[in-house]
């Protein structure tokens, strides 16, 4: 019955019909009909996306319920992955995917920058923040923190860390020998981006670098894995690990405690853009409005859990509900624009990955 009155709720914020014979939206153009008639002959929907299955279905299912003509064949891969299939399948002509949504916000615009993004003006654009769109071609769609995440069971008291600082020290004693981890930053693409961030904001970087390099930390590929060895207390503690995944099992599994950090907290928006030869071009649009839709963002925030991004959205997991806990002069998120690219230029990402084999890397 939960479940029933959220997509209650959002079907009375969107305004919009659940019958085969789909309405237009209350507020878009009259025209925006043909989009609807176009998607409904194209049937079909590929996504490509870095985020889980799990917490994508509850969006497939709605928007199913929305367009129940367009069947959506979701990829459920991460983050390097999705950059990688789509740049070779595209590099073949062959077939792939119509819309990429993924949480290597660098990597996503990098691919729209390179001219394989299709430029569409959402109506739904003026609703999110202005940092989140680049072009009317990428839009940030989530509002997700870089958190540390520990066994409370075995971290406490004043060893908790609050800081970037404090979390730099504290790794670097006996204790956390072996027992630290955070992402593979050659193998995902948003372990990357955030990494090279920090190095950019936090002045002491390089001890941080030395203090993973002395705590010999383990790195892993995904967010699961890295909280299932903490809540194990294989690992202690974790780095720059996605604040969504674990603030939402944090509230079901006691061994796990999060902090988001008090002198900064950077901030993903999982990146979304068409693809410019989508084969499924009007069916990527409707996908591509409903998810910045108040309709969309109500089931981020209520069901997928990935706190929404547009402001005003009531439910569980929102912006305006991080931004209170965190303080606004606290968060730092990351834009949808030309500054994520810095790092991605070949020679600069090269040197980055040495330095850090040569600091955090060391065994």
């Amino acid at each position: 019955m939960k479940s029933i009155s959220k997509i209650a709720l959002a079907l009375a914020l969107s305004g919009v019909a659940l019958a085969a014979g789909a309405q237009v939206p209350a507020g878009y153009p009259a025209t925006y009909q043909k989009i609807i008639d176009g998607a409904k002959k194209e049937g079909k929907l590929v996504i490509y996306g870095a985020t889980d299955s799990k917490a994508a279905q509850p969006l497939i299912k709605d928007f199913n319920a929305l367009y129940p003509g367009i069947v959506v064949e979701y990829n459920d891969m991460n983050s390097t992955e999705v950059y990688n299939r789509f740049i070779s399948e595209s590099a073949a002509g062959g077939a792939t995917a119509d819309v990429l949504w993924s949480s290597a916000m660098d990597l996503q615009l990098k691919l729209a920058a390179e001219g394989y993004a299709m430029a569409y003006k959402s109506v739904e654009a003026p609703k999110i923040p202005g940092w989140a769109v680049w072009k009317d071609m990428a839009y940030g769609t989530t509002f997700e923190p870089a958190a540390i995440v520990y066994n409370k069971r075995l971290v406490t008291g004043a060893e908790v860390p609050q800081t970037h600082a404090d979390f730099a020290k504290l790794i670097a004693t006996d204790k956390f020998r072996d027992k630290v981890t955070t992402y593979d930053i050659e193998k995902s693409g948003v372990g990357f981006m955030f990494m090279t961030q920090d190095s950019h904001d936090f002045a002491q970087f390089p001890a941080l670098e030395n203090a993973f390099g002395t705590a010999k930390v383990r790195v892993q590929s995904s967010t699961g894995t890295m909280l299932e060895r903490i809540s194990s207390g294989e690992n202690l503690i974790g780095y720059n690990v996605l604040g969504s995944y674990a603030l939402v099992r944090a509230k079901t599994d006691p061994s796990l405690g999060v902090v988001l950090p008090k002198d900064y907290t950077l901030i993903l928006s999982r990146v979304q853009f068409i693809n410019k030869n989508a084969k499924n071009a009007n069916a990527a649009k409707l996908w591509m409005d409903y998810m910045l839709s108040a309709r969309g963002q109500t089931v981020i925030a209520n069901d997928a859990k990935l706190y929404a991004i547009r402001a005003h959205v009531k439910g569980e997991t929102t912006s305006a509900e991080l931004i209170r806990e965190i303080g606004e002069k606290n968060i730092k998120p990351l834009p949808v624009n030309e500054s994520l690219l810095q790092y991605l230029a070949p020679a600069k990402r090269m040197a980055f990955l040495k330095q850090w084999k040569e600091t955090a890397g060391k065994k």
